[in-house]
């Protein structure tokens, strides 16, 4: 590039590196590296998520403050979460800051006892601060309780035929009886909710929660019919008490173990979750007049192109007229021909064999050398 050439933008904005580094740690590696092969640069940082876990770090990203709070996990045991306020008072959660799937504690208790009753918890704290507009965040969940511990969290009552309450665990949720929603959270009605979630699997069914998604959350296969039933019968009692009678049937109502049914039930909004970290970390904005995009995740494989970041970051890229490139932390080969149709170059993290313990230890470096190297190939001959 010659020296009078106008210095290239160039746009960041990758999504986590689960188990190694943050969106924004991601995003600061790999400016360095960028930085190191063309200083001139100017450097646009916006790191990205899509509902699961790292969202409410991407979303404070942009500003505003978060707030620990203890609350119940999935296994009911005590965990330090944190919810965020945006600086025009949006608020944000996690289910994965909650309930995640790589929470060791939680996940040691079985399935058919986990609940999602502290993200209620989390939610009632978070309307305490005059928040009425809620961001939720949906993927990377433990949990497969059709959403009852929410509702239970949010003040409803399931009862049983002698009207005592049931716990709202899969394993109890066949005893369901009845709904009390006298103790409900009266400030929902005006709260906008907006369920971040690019699942549009129903509740039940052969497509649904305990089906498709429970297995990974250790549902085993004789588990599968049963409990789908238990939360057919818990939804069937909810669509009463709610006056909602399809929600157990609309896209999205399958997500996190059935916590989207109880978002529509509760008025919800669906969108994609990579879509809304987007347009509040300003994502549009940036690519406007950029030259370069890199995004990335800790693995890309054939569900990258089905609205996960580095699609949705691609997309918002190409139509501003700047080309992307994929840097992830590895690459299914096998999807690298249908990557490469969208992105200009695919890179992953490293550039041989090396361990997993390794890998995670030195993510920041490789991710610096990874993108030093791919500025090289792009701009030492261009302009």
């Amino acid at each position: 590039m010659s020296s009078n050439a106008q210095a290239p933008i160039i746009v960041i904005a990758p999504d986590s590196f689960k188990g190694s580094l943050s969106a924004p740690e991601v995003a600061r590696a790999i400016a360095s590296g960028i930085a190191r092969a063309l200083p001139q640069a100017e450097l646009r940082l916006r790191p990205m998520a899509d509902g699961g876990e790292g969202t409410l770090d991407a979303l404070l990203s942009a500003g505003g403050r978060r707030v620990p709070l203890s609350v119940r996990g999935a296994g009911q045991a005590s965990v330090t979460a944190e919810y965020g306020i945006m600086p025009d008072g949006t608020g944000v959660l996690e289910s994965a800051n909650v309930v995640s799937i790589t929470d060791p504690v939680g996940m040691q208790t079985p399935v058919a006892e986990r609940s999602t009753v502290g993200l209620g918890e989390l939610l009632r704290a978070l309307l305490d601060t005059g928040a009425r507009r809620v961001l939720i965040g949906l993927g990377g969940s433990s949990t497969n309780d059709g959403g009852a511990g929410l509702l239970v969290g949010l003040g409803a009552r399931l009862l049983d035929e002698s009207g005592e309450a049931v716990q709202p665990v899969p394993a109890a949720l066949h005893r369901v009886a009845s709904i009390d929603l006298n103790g409900l959270d009266g400030r929902l009605k005006d709260c906008e909710l907006i369920a971040m979630s690019d699942v549009n699997n129903p509740l039940n069914g052969p497509q649904g929660a305990t089906a498709i998604f429970g297995p990974q959350k250790g549902v085993s296969e004789s588990q599968v019919e049963p409990l789908d039933r238990a939360i057919a019968h818990f939804a069937g009692h909810a669509h009463r008490a709610f006056s909602a009678n399809e929600a157990a049937s609309r896209a999205g109502a399958g997500a996190a173990g059935g916590l989207g049914f109880a978002l529509h039930l509760l008025g919800a909004q669906f969108r994609s979750g990579a879509e809304v970290v987007a347009e509040r970390v300003g994502l549009p904005q940036a690519v406007e007049g950029a030259d370069w995009l890199v995004t990335g995740e800790g693995r890309s494989d054939g569900q990258t192109l089905s609205g996960k970041t580095p699609m949705i970051a691609a997309q918002m890229a190409i139509k501003a007229g700047a080309t992307a490139s994929l840097l992830s932390g590895a690459i299914d080969r096998s999807a690298l021909e249908s990557l490469s149709r969208v992105f200009s170059g695919c890179f992953s993290l490293t550039f041989g064999p090396t361990t997993l313990e390794k890998a995670i230890a030195d993510a920041a470096g490789l991710l610096a050398d990874s993108a030093e190297q791919m500025t090289r190939l792009r701009y030492t001959h261009k302009g």
